[in-house]
């Protein structure tokens, strides 16, 4: 079967011929019609995410959309290495599979799952309840622009968003935005007037220096409300430093959401409401769509403002 094919630590995911998968107790031959390629799918493939397993040859991309062999739809996560979802079979574990609703579209649920997921998981792993303020740091991304949508969705009162473009988050339906400025300074006055007026959850896509500012405005504020930290991702550093007075001067919880701190079956019920939100139309996300034939030059886009969609086969 054709596939993209990692062979080598540091060598880009390459369009070959690859070893169809073999039945397994447990798990589904799946025919892939739509995989997603996201920032995890390039941070494994690099060898350079903490999940990565770099035993090679192996096939890239972490999850996707295919039939069974009864023609059922499901979406699959993590298949058994060295399979992967670039490629026109895999094989993944029937316990990470989740049909797919009938109003939901192969691209449109292939290009949703990771991001959606990943903020779906966060604001369960933060407890948000309705009425409550988020502040979401970062939502210019597919995953922040999806947790801010899928904040109101789940009842938040005010959604707070960060980034460089506030015209798209505005328009996504943030009721207050931050702009991302190069001043630390300047940034953290920004931090300090949101905090002021109350938040509960932020919901963490960069870490490294905003995350600093974030912690350190509320920090200064004296933060009276139970305030819940999750670090998701870390476009903008894997380091932070964290004064000791930020976790005695507020009630303060600082937790990760993410493959291994968050449970498979907590996952795939996280997917399961987003799938909900999105057949009913609560939820966009830009995407582009390229046969996986074309690999090389899906792998080489900006996918920052457009999710790229590889497809194999009839959608």
């Amino acid at each position: 079967m054709k596939a993209a094919v990692v062979l080598g630590l540091g060598q880009s995911p390459a369009y070959a011929d690859f070893p169809d998968p073999e039945p397994a107790e447990g798990a589904h031959l799946i025919s892939v019609t739509a995989s997603a390629i996201t920032p995890l799918a390039r941070s494994r493939a690099a060898g350079a995410h903490y999940s990565s397993e770099n035993t090679f040859p192996f096939v890239a991309g972490m999850d996707g959309v295919g039939r069974l062999a009864d023609g059922s739809r499901v979406y699959f996560l993590l298949p058994k290495p060295p399979d992967g979802g670039f490629a026109e079979r895999t094989l993944a574990p029937s316990a990470q599979c989740q049909p797919l609703p009938d109003g939901l579209d192969d691209v449109t649920a292939a290009a949703l799952a990771n991001p959606g997921m990943s903020s779906s998981a966060a604001f369960a792993r933060a407890g948000l309840g309705t009425g409550e303020t988020v502040l979401v740091n970062g939502a210019t991304g597919a995953a922040g622009r999806l947790a801010v949508q899928i904040a109101k969705r789940l009842g938040a009162k005010k959604v707070i968003a960060t980034g460089r473009n506030l015209a798209l988050l505005e328009a996504l339906g943030a009721d207050a935005t931050i702009p991302l400025v190069a001043d630390s300074e300047a940034q953290e006055t920004l931090f300090r007037d949101a905090f002021a007026d109350g938040v509960d959850v932020v919901v963490d896509y960069l870490w490294g220096r905003s995350a600093e500012g974030l912690l350190a405005a509320a920090s200064k504020v004296g933060a009276r409300r139970r305030l819940r930290f999750v670090q998701v991702g870390s476009a903008s550093g894997g380091e932070i430093n964290l004064p000791s007075a930020v976790l005695r001067s507020i009630p303060i919880e600082l937790m990760g959401s993410g493959l291994g701190s968050v449970p498979y079956e907590r996952l795939m019920a996280s997917l399961a409401e987003v799938f909900r939100m999105a057949e009913s139309g609560g939820l966009s996300l830009a995407t582009r769509t390229l046969p996986l034939s074309d690999f090389a030059a899906a792998w080489a886009l900006d996918d920052s403002a457009t999710r790229t969609v590889l497809t194999m086969g009839a959608q």
